[in-house]
């Protein structure tokens, strides 16, 4: 099974774009947890200050028309370094945890949603438009998406796509559950690598350990630019 992203976002976003399938979100890599809490342990004790710099950059891939990475409003990886600081980390299920763990690991923003709930193999990335919300939690609390970055499932019935994840909070309807088989994720970067590594390499890695959840996983990833599309 094969997804099409098409990047249309803002000039200073480039993206690694995550497909597995097969998963058993019951199986975690071996060693995951180990690696987890030592991670935890790490960015609990506080960023060097090239990583904080890093941190405080990231910020701007949000900075688009009215948009203000501000308050509730900032990138999800700071609230995950917050939980790390405050031993508030979420535990959800394995490719939950992963892609949290990549999060926390490179102090980037990334989505994840799964396949099967989203109806649609086709995706494009780009601004909210002025009236575009969803629910992301349970008790029905909303974001408005005006000017955010959005990841979006494009079907012939809506050609601009249907907003399902976004850098700060994903959707309700798409999140993944303990029965989720195949999901997509997205890692949101700045057009230049930062302290944490190449955003290839996160792409790499982000694939080896969804790869590893399950006899029957697969995973492939790729990194695209502003203005291209990406099939995997």
């Amino acid at each position: 099974m094969i997804i099409t992203v098409e990047h249309l976002g803002p000039e200073t976003l480039r993206l690694a774009v995550i497909r597995a399938a097969g998963l058993d979100l019951t199986v975690r890599p071996e060693k995951f947890d180990d690696r987890l809490d030592q991670l935890l342990l790490e960015r609990g004790q506080g960023l060097s200050e090239v990583e904080d710099e890093w941190r405080q950059s990231v910020r701007d891939i949000l900075r688009n028309g009215r948009y203000k990475p501000t308050g509730r409003g900032k990138p999800a990886s700071e609230y995950l370094l917050r939980a790390a600081a405050d031993d508030s980390f979420p535990r959800v299920n394995a490719a939950v945890d992963i892609c949290n763990f990549i999060s926390l690991y490179s102090l980037l923003p990334v989505s994840i949603w799964d396949l099967d709930k989203a109806h649609t193999m086709r995706y494009v990335v780009r601004l909210g438009d002025e009236n575009e919300s969803y629910v992301f939690n349970s008790a029905g609390q909303t974001i408005d998406l005006a000017d955010l970055v959005v990841g979006a499932a494009v079907t012939d019935e809506d050609p601009g796509g249907i907003p399902i994840v976004n850098p700060v909070k994903d959707s309700m309807p798409t999140k993944t559950s303990h029965g989720t088989t195949q999901v997509a994720a997205l890692v949101y970067s700045r057009i230049e690598d930062g302290p944490t590594g190449s955003l290839e390499s996160i792409c790499d890695f982000f694939e080896d350990l969804l790869a590893a959840c399950g006899q029957d996983a697969e995973a492939s990833a790729a990194v695209v630019s502003p203005g291209n599309t990406v099939r995997i």
